[in-house]
This record gives structure tokens, C-alpha cells and sequence, in this order.
């Protein structure tokens, strides 16, 4: 029990495999003699699902510390600049829209504009009203220029990218930088030793591969802590309805054509459509709920989203890809000496492109907490299941609130979505907490919040949602400081608008120069 923890194994590639490689390499000294040993067995037979094509920004710093350059990561996997979500349609089922963005509110931690913009609510839209990054949004600007060093902005910002070739873009940078240990082989064979912890794996070619701790990035088959030890997955199917996906590549009509600086999420009946720009192509998708629609009347609405620009006949034409999904999540994330990340841990649908965060965070405190020896390992691995869970039902909660604030009545889907038995308690609870005070830092339980309340006004003031204002405080003192404040943004909106080039302008230039190193 007091052996010290040395040997990491990773079986799995993929962004999960490949980012936790990195995540921990990049905060541990990697040496067989000195500190760590990580090695990652990825199977021959297996290809990557490839979803998860939307960061958020945390992977700016994630990048950073793992050594990335920006410069080469954003040629390398066809990436852009993404600056949040737009949602269409969700509202009332037309052409309204509204904006997640990346940007806090202005001077967020300071004040709360939120109640000081509610008198002017039929004026200004929330997110303009409190923030300038959903009108570089409407004219698909980017959030930065040449000349600002990498990875840091103007506006917050995350990324698109091409799931396939940033995995492969991490696997030959953890194990050329990093000292990341990569096997090509089939696990046959997981064994255990006599207290139920996994020992080794035994492999088609490599025999068996020793560790004191196993990382499970296999997917949706969760081949170490699903199938060996048999944790299951909590159905939440009955909360979130969405239990398939269809994708496609979308090439540009034109090679200078302009990229969105924003994930588009359009409301369909039984669901909704995911449009992503990537320099070289769109990524464009249908997820729906298979108990209120067919896969055939699914895929044509698809068709039917990208006939817009690519007219009927070439339409037709454009692969797809079906996936099923599962939406739940394991019951424990963290069991022996194995932990699930990605897939392996649940997956619930890609709205908000929480899967990466998902990982990266579950990476994150591995390797923050990395246990000495496996007396420690309980420990840890009792706060990792009771911190995950936390957020994967703020996940939940999060994601459920878009579909509860919905007044669409055109489809069993919306209305069904609206009903008290498919709304988490939790959520109910916050829902009417928000009609009498809008969220603030204090609706936060939890340090270190997968979701900030910040997200929750977005969404909420965006969907139209009203919080009655059921207290006075003394903040009579600030109606003049919120003021000054949405002055500012309207000033600091037109400068932006005045100096800051189109996304597909930025990434040419990073093409030809590069951002300068910070």
C-alpha cells in the first residue's frame, strides 16, 4: 500500500488519450528513474469517434503549459477561433437568436449588471448590453490581432478544430516533447491482483504492461472500469432527450469564404443543429431524440439546413455519420488503482461543447493530485467522484436549462422537455430562486464551477426569461457605476469592431507570420 504510484498507463487515443498524456507530462517530471512513467496503449483496430470539435478557452492553457505553440497547433489541426455560441431559434422556433460568449460581463466581479439591465430589457438584448463579444460575433471577427502574442486576446476565446488531427497533432508532441511512451497493441486481457486493483494488461504483441495507476480513454466501451470492473452508466436519457447525432464535412463554396467566430446551435423539432467553421471546411450536424423522430426524417432536416448553401442536388451527395449516444454518465468515475476519462466516463450531447472541458478538468486534478502511494489513492479518488459528479449534474442542469426555457409548442419534443418530471430538482430549485434574484457568484456551491453564474445569465436573459426584483439593497451607489459600465462597452465595442480582422484574415496572417511568443 505504500508503494509509490510511478507507472501511469493510458489505454486509448484520441483527444481523451492524448490531452491527459499531455495534461499530466506537461505538470510532472517524466523520467524512468526520477519521476513518472507514462505510457499510452493505443489498439490498431480501433478509429476515433472524432466528436468534440468546440473548446472551450481553458484549452488555451491547457496548450500553454503542455508547451504548445499556437502558431503550429492551429495550422496542424485546420483550427479557428471559436468566441462562444449562438442559439437560433430555440426561443420561439423562428429566426430570433441570442449569445453565449466566452467574456464575462463587464466588471463581473465587481457588480452585478444583470439587475441594473433589467429595467432596460426591452431596449438592448443582455448580452450586448453587458458585453462586446456578441457584436464581433455578428460581423465573424476575430478575438485578436497579428501582433498580440499568443494565447492571449482581446476577447476570450476557445477553439474549432478537427478532432482527428489534433489528437494525432498530441500523440507525436507528448511523445516527442514530453517523453509520453506510445504502444500500438490490443489489450486482450485485464489482470487483477489480490485486493482487486489492475495489475497489467496483457497485450497481442507487447505482453504485459505493468502500472500502479490505469487510466481508461477507451470510449463508449469503458474497457477497464466498464467492462472489467463493471461500473455503470446512470441513464439520464429522461432528463436529456437527444440519444443519436448524424454528421458531415461542409466544404466552403469559395477558398476565402468567411469563418463564424461562434458555434451556430439551430433549434429543430426533435432537436437541434451544431455548424462549426473551420478554415478548410464546416463541421455541421443533427442531434435528436430518436422517441420523437426517425433517423430518415433526422437526416432531412439536415439536408435541408445545408441545401441553404449548397443548394438540393449537391446535398444529396455529402456523406454522414451516424452516432449513437448514450446520455449518462458512469456511477463513479475513480474505482481501485482506475479512472475513466471522456467517453469512458459518460457522455450527455454536444450542446456547450463540454466534453473537452470534461476532459481537460478530469486531467487536471489527476495530475494536481497525483497520489504519492496507494494508501493516498482512496483518498483522492473519494474527492475526484465526489467533485465529478458535482459536475457532470451541473452539466445536466446546464445543459436542460436551454430546453426548459423554450415556449416552442410545434413538436411533442419542446413541449416534453418542458414537463416537471424531465427538470432535475436541482434545477427547479434555482429556477425559482432566479425569478427573485438573478444568479451571482453565491448560486455556486461549488469552488472551481464547470459553469459560471455568468453562463447562467446568458442563457437565461437571452431566452427571455424575467426576474421579478423581489429585494432592495443599498446599491443605489452603483446605478451610476453600471452606467459608466455599459457606456464603456459601447465604446470599447466600436473600437474593437474598428481594428480587429475577420477570422479568416487572422488565420492567414498567423499562416504568414505567426503570433509573436509571449
Amino acid at each position: 500500500m505504500s508503494k509509490a504510484v510511478k507507472k501511469i498507463v493510458i489505454v486509448g487515443g484520441g483527444s481523451a488519450g492524448w490531452l491527459t498524456a499531455g495534461i499530466i507530462a506537461g505538470d510532472n517530471l517524466v523520467d524512468d528513474n526520477l519521476g513518472i512513467e507514462i505510457t499510452l496503449v493505443e489498439s490498431p483496430h480501433i478509429t476515433p469517434i472524432g466528436v468534440g470539435e468546440g473548446t472551450w478557452p481553458s484549452m488555451r492553457g491547457t496548450l500553454s503549459k503542455m508547451g504548445i505553440n499556437e502558431n503550429e497547433f492551429l495550422l496542424a489541426c485546420d483550427a479557428s477561433f471559436k468566441q462562444g455560441s449562438q442559439f437560433i431559434g430555440w426561443q420561439h422556433g423562428g429566426d430570433e437568436h441570442y449569445y453565449h460568449p466566452f467574456t464575462l460581463p463587464s466588471a463581473y466581479n465587481e457588480i452585478n449588471l444583470a439587475q441594473h439591465w433589467h429595467p432596460f430589457r426591452e431596449q438592448i438584448n443582455f448580452a450586448s448590453a453587458v458585453c462586446f463579444q456578441s457584436h464581433l460575433c455578428e460581423r465573424g471577427l476575430a478575438p485578436k490581432q497579428i501582433s498580440t502574442a499568443e494565447y492571449d486576446c482581446h476577447a476570450n476565446y476557445g477553439y474549432h478544430l478537427d478532432a482527428g488531427k489534433f489528437s494525432q497533432f498530441l500523440q507525436e508532441h507528448c511523445i516527442k516533447k514530453l517523453g509520453v511512451k506510445h504502444i500500438t497493441d490490443h489489450v486482450t486481457q485485464v489482470n487483477s491482483t489480490e485486493t482487486g486493483d489492475i495489475s497489467s494488461l496483457t497485450t497481442e504483441k507487447h505482453g504485459d504492461i505493468n502500472g500502479d495507476l490505469f487510466i481508461d480513454c477507451t470510449g463508449a466501451s469503458s474497457l477497464l472500469l466498464g467492462k472489467h470492473f463493471g461500473i455503470k452508466v446512470v441513464c439520464k436519457k429522461s432528463v436529456l432527450f437527444n440519444d443519436t447525432a448524424i454528421a458531415l464535412h461542409l466544404p466552403y463554396p469559395k477558398s476565402d469564404s468567411p469563418i463564424v467566430s461562434h458555434t451556430r446551435s439551430t433549434a429543430q423539432t426533435a432537436g437541434w443543429i451544431w455548424d462549426i467553421g473551420l478554415p478548410s471546411r464546416r463541421g455541421v450536424g443533427h442531434t435528436y431524440s430518436s422517441a420523437h423522430t426517425s433517423d430518415e426524417q433526422a437526416e432531412i432536416t439536415l439536408r435541408n439546413y445545408i441545401a441553404a448553401d449548397v443548394g438540393e442536388k449537391s446535398a444529396e451527395l455529402i456523406a454522414v455519420k451516424k452516432i449513437n449516444i448514450n446520455p449518462g454518465h458512469r456511477e463513479k468515475f475513480w474505482h481501485k488503482n482506475c479512472i475513466a476519462i471522456g467517453m469512458s466516463a459518460g457522455f450527455i450531447e454536444p450542446l456547450e461543447a463540454s466534453t473537452l472541458a470534461l476532459i481537460e478538468l478530469s486531467a487536471k486534478m489527476i495530475s494536481e493530485q497525483l497520489p504519492a502511494n496507494r494508501t493516498t489513492m482512496d483518498i483522492v479518488a473519494k474527492r475526484f467522484n465526489e467533485k465529478f459528479l458535482h459536475r457532470w449534474q451541473q452539466t445536466i442542469d446546464f445543459l436542460k436549462l436551454h430546453y426548459v426555457l423554450s415556449k416552442r409548442t410545434d413538436s411533442d419534443y419542446w413541449l416534453d422537455n418542458r414537463e416537471l418530471a424531465t427538470v432535475p430538482n436541482s434545477l427547479q430549485e434555482q429556477l425559482e430562486l432566479w425569478r427573485y434574484q438573478t444568479p451571482y457568484h453565491y448560486d455556486t456551491t461549488h469552488t472551481q464551477a464547470l459553469f459560471p453564474s455568468a453562463s447562467y445569465q446568458y442563457i437565461l436573459y437571452g431566452m427571455g426569461f424575467i426576474t421579478e426584483q423581489g429585494k432592495v439593497t443599498k446599491r443605489e451607489d452603483q446605478s451610476a457605476l453600471a452606467e459608466k459600465l455599459f457606456t464603456e462597452n459601447m465604446q470599447r465595442t466600436k473600437k474593437l469592431l474598428s481594428v480587429l480582422p475577420s477570422n479568416r484574415e487572422l488565420l492567414a496572417k498567423v499562416e504568414q507570420y505567426g503570433f509573436p511568443k509571449i
